[in-house]
């Protein structure tokens, strides 16, 4: 898929301003580590600036395509997998983006998987703190 492959480019170049155009207005990001949801575009979005700045060595080793089940309503939606390495905080991560489509070819749904569990750990500490550096969650109460 086109969206796919942009997609994939504009990460692996660190490039924010072309993930815009990529996702959906009310864009859903699943992550490892927060039971609800990451909710609208400009959230996602921020959420990506950090992630872009946490992980060391980012890069996509493999890719699978077809359709599966959204969280969100249930329906079936054209959907691919990217397996990536990169390492954060000294810890090699495992992982993969499952990215769902809508029916223009924009991403609607995003989840993410990591291993192993201080890989984990180590990701949801630093993207913690940039997300309260930026201003887009409060900090520890």
């Amino acid at each position: 898929m086109e969206t796919t492959d942009r997609f994939r480019a504009a990460v692996e170049q660190r490039d924010l301003s072309a993930l815009d155009e990529l996702f959906t207005e009310d864009v859903r990001f699943y992550s490892p580590v927060k039971f609800t949801p990451f909710e609208g575009r400009p959230m996602v979005l921020g959420l990506f600036g950090v992630l872009l700045r946490t992980f060391e060595d980012f890069r996509y080793v493999g890719r699978f395509g077809g359709t599966a089940q959204t969280s969100a309503d249930g329906g079936e939606a054209p959907s691919e997998i990217l397996l990536f390495r990169a390492a954060v905080g000294g810890r090699e991560v495992h992982g993969i983006d499952l990215l769902h489509y809508d029916e223009t070819g924009r991403i609607k749904e995003f989840t993410v998987m990591v291993r192993p569990q201080s890989a984990l750990q180590a990701l949801s500490e630093a993207v913690f703190a940039g997300l309260v550096a930026d201003g887009l969650v409060p900090g520890p109460a």
